[in-house]
């Protein structure tokens, strides 16, 4: 079988050496994809290859909700054999050898290398340009090394990891947003309740954006990228414009302003207000009822300011701004195209 979803990007489309073993439902391949043999891809699974090459090597296994991704100017993705991904991972830009386990929530970042033989706990962060040597368990964020791991116990650990996926509970898909000309909305995302996406924004691969109570408001030209969650149990959720929310991100009742970004990973806790301009870092949380002024980089568990956001910082989100209100039309075509 292949994915439920497969989209050219730039005009190449998806690779695979063969069919994969399993793909479940939501699942989706985009671009400069090319998939080894007896892969599984768990649902909702997610892998992109939109400005980069994602190459991910045999009997590889991507667990439910988890995200493979590139860095569109820097970055494509490498992933050796028999690599087994938990749920809600993010694989990211980066360099993964063989006989690696990545367990669940975790979240490997732009330009890290992992080499073979190595175990990344749940719930760890891989930071930027990290050299994770292999042999050994890591945990943490940042991920660091715990102790040696032998071969015997890696296929144990990705064994367990694997029986322990089973079926995630099925959600309801609800029914299509009405939007505008200029929003996209993926097929596989799911949007329901009372849900406003402004101007140019978009939703992409596998999100959930589930208004069960009060209602969630997206500014015009904001992203929310892939396999992210917003739920409302309260006064809702308000995303300001021209903002960023990252790949596998976790978002309950909460204020988001304008021209922000929230990393790849994190999770922002009811009540938290975001200010404007305001950078949260890969895998950070937030305390209830947190408040981020603006003008900083925040990050950690929870969240404390790191550093002024600079001219490049600035910048860069601008650029994602940018680059996902491009995505946006180019994917809205792509799958009018399949129809």
């Amino acid at each position: 079988m292949t994915p439920e979803l497969i989209l050219p990007y730039d005009g190449v489309l998806p690779e695979f050496i063969s069919r994969p073993v399993w793909c479940g439902r939501g699942s989706t391949a985009i671009g400069a994809v090319r998939l080894g043999s007896q892969a599984w891809i768990g649902d909702d699974g997610v892998i992109r290859a939109d400005g980069q090459p994602v190459t991910l090597g045999d009997r590889f296994w991507l667990g439910h909700r988890s995200t493979v991704h590139i860095a569109t100017f820097t970055h494509g993705t490498t992933v050796g054999d028999r690599v087994t991904v938990g749920r809600n991972s993010v694989v990211h830009a980066c360099t993964v050898g063989s006989d690696v386990v990545i367990e669940d929530d975790v979240v490997i970042l732009d330009g890290a290398s992992i080499g073979d033989g190595a175990v990344i706990e749940a719930g760890a962060t891989v930071f930027p340009r990290a050299q994770l040597a292999g042999g050994f368990v890591y945990a943490g964020s940042p991920a660091k090394p715990q102790r040696p791991i032998d071969r015997a116990e890696i296929d144990e650990r990705a064994e367990r990891l694997r029986e322990a996926a089973g079926d995630p509970a099925p959600v309801a898909a609800g029914d299509p947003p009405e939007v505008e000309d200029t929003v996209y909305v993926a097929s596989t995302a799911r949007v329901r309740g009372r849900v406003s996406l402004g101007a140019g924004s978009s939703v992409l691969f596998s999100c959930d954006l589930h208004a069960e109570v009060g209602p969630i408001l997206v500014g015009a030209d904001t992203n929310i990228q892939d396999n992210t969650v917003i739920r409302t149990r309260g006064e809702g959720v308000v995303i300001g414009r021209d903002t960023t929310i990252g790949h596998n991100v976790r978002i309950g009742d909460s204020r988001i302003g304008a021209r922000s970004l929230i990393g790849i990973g994190a999770s922002v806790a009811p009540g938290t207000v975001i200010a404007d301009d305001v950078m949260l870092a890969a895998g950070s949380t937030t305390d209830p009822g947190q408040l981020l002024e603006g003008g900083y980089l925040w990050g950690g568990r929870p969240a404390r300011i790191l550093a002024p956001l600079d001219a490049e910082k600035r910048a860069m989100m601008v650029r994602i701004v940018e680059g996902y209100c491009e995505h946006g039309r180019e994917y809205r075509k792509a799958e009018a195209g399949r129809g």
